[in-house]
């Protein structure tokens, strides 16, 4: 397991803070070194954690509002944690999007262990009761999305090529591209094509709300055999060491950035200030984010395009002029 050195974004800290205080509530003196190990951080990182949650507490901020921490003997001992020491548990609205996400990954064809989906979903819909059962009447589908997410499920069950008219957002241009598909997939609430393009001679991940135009060509789908599916356990972008690496100071008002957008590392700064540091195949999009940013975010690296917001910043001012 990969153990992050540092507390990790707003996001992920919240979520890592909302589940440990109940398990430690129930495993009062479990060691420093154990603890650390079952949420996947350094023994240091859990000390911020805990530093933190020293701090926190109900309304009122006096000795006996605030979680008790202690861990000074390698051992941690949580207590007045009462308020939020039971586990989380799902709403019923929660549920029933599960429920509904649920039944659109079992629409993907080819999915694995069709049986363990099954079982989860007989299990949040006897946990979500009744109203578990107007889900049955939800149609999961996006706008925009329907008619490619059929044209590619065809052209997978006939073995045919795709033609495809695609919006590349970080570009702002339409470009055309025959493509042998391999796979549809979910993620993050998005349909993804998967699959060889031609254009490009190589394994690309198409998102299909940004299809225009689709065609099912009686060409035969003929993928390379050394292309091989994309792993998406790590999420759906993956640096490649082409990409440029970009270096950018955030202020407080700029830190959704770091949440937003996958990033490789995450520095505190002094004034709270972040450094962050991401990859990027195309650094156009992100001439437009910090000139939209208006001074709560500079680039340190790469310097061109530091100087390309730099003169795109002068030229603004000067139309004003």
């Amino acid at each position: 397991m990969n153990r992050a050195d540092t507390p990790g974004s707003a996001t992920e800290r919240l979520s890592r803070l909302l589940a440990m205080v109940p398990y430690l509530v129930s495993r009062q003196g479990i060691p420093l070194a154990e603890a650390a190990d079952e949420f996947g951080i350094t023994q240091e990182a859990l000390v911020k954690d805990l530093e933190l949650l020293f701090v926190c507490g109900t309304p009122g901020h006096m000795p006996d509002d605030l979680i008790d921490a202690e861990w000074d003997d390698g051992h941690v001992y949580l207590r007045n944690a009462d308020p939020i020491a039971r586990p989380l548990r799902l709403g019923v609205d929660e549920a029933l999007a599960l429920i509904v996400g649920l039944r659109a990954l079992a629409e993907v064809p080819g999915l694995h262990d069709r049986e363990a989906l099954e079982r989860t979903m007989a299990k949040l819909e006897a946990a979500a009761g009744d109203a578990a059962a107007a889900s049955a009447q939800v149609s999961v589908e996006v706008e925009g999305e329907a008619e490619a997410l059929a044209a590619a499920r065809t052209a997978l069950a006939r073995g045919r090529r795709l033609h495809l008219t695609y919006f590349v957002p970080t570009r702002d241009e339409t470009t055309q591209r025959d493509v042998d598909p391999m796979r549809v997939v979910l993620m993050d609430g998005r349909w993804y094509l998967e699959g060889w393009c031609h254009r490009a001679e190589a394994v690309r991940l198409f998102r299909l709300d940004r299809v225009m135009a689709v065609q099912v060509l009686d060409t035969a789908a003929r993928v390379p055999v050394e292309a091989t599916e994309r792993d998406l356990d790590a999420g759906l972008f993956v640096s490649s060491p082409e990409d440029h690496e970009v270096v950018l100071e955030l202020d407080p008002a700029a830190h959704w950035v770091a949440d937003y957008y996958p990033v490789e590392a995450v520095d505190e700064l002094p004034d709270q200030r972040l450094l962050v540091r991401l990859r990027a195949a195309d650094t156009r999009w992100l001439r437009t984010l910090v000139l939209r940013l208006s001074g709560t975010a500079r680039v340190l690296q790469p310097l061109e395009l530091r100087h390309a917001v730099r003169d795109r910043a002068r030229e603004a001012l000067a139309a004003y002029r």
